[in-house]
């Protein structure tokens, strides 16, 4: 293929970011003035590591006042939270501002200067974490008051996420279900402690040394494109149907612009951003549920945890504020586990301050000074690591 043709291909992909952008805002915003009421869907060691005692030890700077305002007692009902509703302007805005993000970030990667492209590539990478975050909170009905709403935000955000969509709802939604169950929560099944090959033991603790983000490709592609795993996770038929459907959608569409554009175009454009998006969100995940003691079912029958007593297998981050305002506080994760019909961009009203909440500068000190596979697959009552 020549260079004009790459050249017009590359257009063609920026034209293409841009009609979406503009036909989803449409759409929500004709559809903006019929309200609906909202239903809420529940949805060995490798050197000594610094102890951690998240309760005794304050994190540097402004992100502390965040836990300081909060209530040390006990954590209020759900009940005394329903006045925390989404509302469909916030959800706008924040649609909007991923896909204003996503268009300047594209067009600022197709220019021939370093320094922008450079800077195309920094802003596509937090976008795409912020797009991540916009298909959680579509997941569970919470972006928009408007439920309709989150069909069209979500698969849209599950496009930039790599997620197919149906395959996040029903995913997520057991995720949560069995919180503290770790061989019957999905997203954490593969990390019940079991031996190690050799290999496989490499393999995790090479990459975890180099932050090469092997978690959060993992993550997508065992609990999100895994199709039999999915089938046998997910057993009706509009279930099987919805997630294969969308598994195939999404490798056409991905298909397609690596045939207009060609693989030089799609590397130089989401190549570096990607692998940086990834590199955020591995730490992200693995701080939320990793190295927590958890309880394992061992095949017998067992009751779910209710959400309020999902607190004590979940971690927070404390992020700097403007940070956490733009993951709409995805950071504030026992909060998020506790009242998950609360939206993100609300999480921080809620006057408690979670036991397990950590600096994130603290945590990633921590667990970077642990070999990989004791992060993954023991518990800080194992290893005698404090995080």
């Amino acid at each position: 293929m020549s260079a004009d043709t790459r050249h017009r291909g590359s257009r063609v992909i920026a034209r293409a970011l841009y009609d979406v952008a503009n036909s989803s805002f449409a759409t929500l915003i004709v559809t903006y003035r019929k309200r609906f009421l909202l239903s809420f869907r529940a949805g060995d060691r490798s050197g000594p590591a610094v102890p951690l005692r998240v309760h005794d030890t304050p994190a540097p700077g402004r992100s502390r006042n965040r836990a300081r305002s909060r209530s040390e007692g006990a954590p209020p009902l759900p009940a005394d939270l329903l006045h925390l509703r989404p509302t469909d302007a916030a959800g706008l805005r924040v649609v909007a501002l991923a896909l204003g993000g996503t268009a300047v970030g594209v067009a600022l990667s197709l220019t021939d200067g370093w320094t922008l492209w450079l800077a195309g590539q920094a802003l596509l990478a937090l976008v795409l974490v912020q797009w991540f975050v916009i298909l959680h909170e579509c997941g569970h009905d919470t972006l928009f008051r408007t439920r309709r709403y989150h069909p069209l935000a979500g698969r849209l955000a599950a496009f930039f996420s790599l997620i197919p969509y149906h395959a996040w709802i029903r995913v997520h939604g057991r995720h949560h279900k069995w919180t503290g169950w770790q061989d019957l929560d999905p997203t954490t099944e593969s990390l019940v402690p079991r031996p190690l090959g050799r290999a496989e033991r490499t393999l995790v603790n090479t990459c975890w040394r180099l932050w090469i983000p092997l978690f959060s490709v993992l993550y997508r592609v065992n609990n999100y494109w895994h199709l039999p795993r999915l089938r046998r996770l997910f057993p009706r038929p509009q279930d099987r149907r919805a997630i294969t459907w969308d598994l195939a959608v999404l490798l056409a569409i991905y298909g397609g612009i690596l045939a207009i554009a060609g693989p030089a175009v799609v590397l130089r454009v989401t190549g570096v951003a990607l692998l940086v998006s990834l590199g955020i969100e591995d730490l992200l995940l693995l701080s939320q549920h990793t190295h927590i003691p958890q309880h394992v079912s061992g095949g017998e029958a067992v009751r779910p945890f209710p959400a309020l007593e999902q607190e004590s297998f979940t971690r927070s981050l404390r992020l700097p504020p403007l940070l956490s305002a733009l993951v709409l506080h995805f950071d504030a994760h026992e909060l998020h586990h506790m009242y998950p019909f609360v939206p993100g961009y609300h999480l921080h009203r809620i006057a408690y301050a979670p036991h397990n909440e950590i600096g994130w500068r603290q945590w990633i000190r921590g667990a970077k000074q642990m070999r990989g596979d004791v992060l993954l697959f023991q518990n800080r009552l194992d290893s005698g690591y404090d995080l």
